[in-house]
């Protein structure tokens, strides 16, 4: 099956499924549709970790009716010293019958904080009008610990999820297993979602045994083609939060997907590759300036490779979706223009990203960046460093179990299985372990030393 007819299949089923389980909860009285008030359960799922950093930490939850949601959280396990934060800003707290979102920030770098969290269920009949009509705590404790310099080094990163919940559910048990301080999901964790309930389908209710993925092991997003696509995809800080603003200059405002973090002797850089396709292509009408957005992450990546904590780190890493290196010449490099067509190239989007490439390799290799984690191409592989290209390349496979095809055309292909990249620093240098997720064996290993 080609890449673009999978991700169109895989759109339509999970649309199909998604449906099917409305009406379902509906048919078990899990949502009440006349009176959502009603439902059985206000806060229907675990927490998720968000943006993860030295002093702050987003918590997402889901809820099945109006609500105002909190955190409860302390560095005693008990909590007995436990602050409140309500969503939402200062002037008004956020109401919202879908997502709550709840940023704790003023927080120590490299420290353990345990919480809970909580919701009050709100009748909104008006500006004059309004009440807490009800409340509900999950009873478990969670726990979650700071990014800093004195923190741990150990990181996971998954990409290319696509909505399957196989290789999804996969990637949780060895996150689990691995449990590493964060996890940077390298983007398309999205088809094309047109509803914010497919989003948090995706994010906060996913069809997965492991509810509570990402309750104690943050996560940092990093996005990718898909996850742009769509009417919801347009707004997704509804269900995955920005980064805290006080992350970002005025001048960075809109830049809230890019993060610069120190991990112990790490330093994590995330870049936004954007959508695979020009803003020219008659495709998207116009409607896309990915073009801009790579141009202003430049000075963004000058200033955080300049921060002292970033600068002094005995390891850089970078993340982004698309590559930023192909050997293949029949690959794409996504600025063909106007339409991302050219008989030279099999594919009409972009397999790698030069554009991405010129702009934010120099900036990296001059900092002493040793590798760049990718992904967006659906097959594991790694690119050594050579003397024109001083940093190693590992793009992360797909969501594909092993084979390719579909019907009479299905046939195996063991080159095509979901990865997790662990990195972890052990005797002085970076360890990368990528883990086949199909085998259940160690796919890759390499080695760092400090730049």
């Amino acid at each position: 099956m080609k890449r673009r007819d999978f991700i169109k299949r895989t759109a339509i089923l999970a649309a199909a499924t998604s449906v099917g389980n409305i009406a379902k909860a509906k048919e078990q009285g899990q949502i009440d549709v006349q009176n959502p008030q009603q439902s059985e359960k206000l806060i229907i799922s675990a927490p998720m970790l968000q943006n993860y950093a030295e002093e702050s930490m987003g918590v997402a939850f889901a809820v099945s009716a109006l609500a105002n949601g909190y955190v409860l959280y302390g560095e005693k396990p008990d909590l007995s010293d436990a602050k409140k934060v309500k969503c939402g800003g200062y002037r008004t707290t956020d109401i919202s019958d879908r997502v709550i979102q709840v940023r704790l920030t003023g927080l120590k770098p490299a420290t353990t904080y345990y919480y809970k969290i909580g919701a009050d269920s709100i009748h909104y009949g008006g500006g004059y009008d309004m009440k807490i009509t009800g409340n509900e705590e999950d009873n478990r404790i969670y726990h979650f610990t700071t990014a800093g310099a004195n923190s741990k080094a150990h990181f996971c990163v998954i990409n290319d999820t696509h909505v399957r919940w196989e290789p999804i559910s996969l990637a949780m048990e060895k996150i689990a297993e691995l449990a590493p301080q964060c996890v940077i999901w390298n983007g398309d964790a999205s088809n094309t979602e047109e509803t914010i309930e497919a989003q948090m389908r995706i994010f906060l209710t996913p069809e997965i045994e492991r509810k509570d993925y990402a309750a104690e092991i943050p996560y940092i997003f990093c996005p990718g083609n898909h996850d742009s696509r769509g009417m919801a995809n347009r707004h997704l800080e509804r269900v995955w939060m920005y980064r805290q603003p006080e992350e970002r200059l005025s001048r960075d405002w809109d830049l809230g997907r890019n993060f610069a973090v120190r991990m112990g002797d790490v330093a994590m850089i995330g870049l936004d590759t954007a959508e695979d396709k020009l803003d020219t292509n008659p495709l998207f009408a116009d409607l896309f300036t990915s073009g801009p957005y790579r141009e202003a992450q430049v000075d963004w990546l000058r200033d955080a490779l300049a921060r002292p904590e970033i600068a002094s780190a005995p390891f850089l890493v970078a993340f982004c979706h698309i590559p930023l290196y192909e050997s293949n010449p029949r690959s794409n490099p996504g600025d063909v223009a106007p339409a991302d067509k050219d008989p030279q190239y099999t594919t009409d989007y972009a397999a790698w990203q030069r554009t991405c490439a010129r702009l934010w390799c120099p900036l990296l290799e001059l900092a002493g960046c040793q590798l760049i984690i990718t992904a967006h191409q659906h097959q594991y592989r790694y690119d050594a460093p050579t003397a024109d290209r001083p940093w190693a390349q590992i793009v992360g496979g797909g969501p594909e179990m092993g084979f390719t095809g579909s019907g009479e055309n299905r046939r195996e292909n063991p080159a095509k299985f979901p990865t997790v990249i662990e990195g972890e620093v052990s005797n002085g240098k970076l360890q990368i372990v990528v883990h086949n997720l199909l085998t259940g064996r160690v796919q890759g290993r390499y080695e760092f030393m400090p730049r």
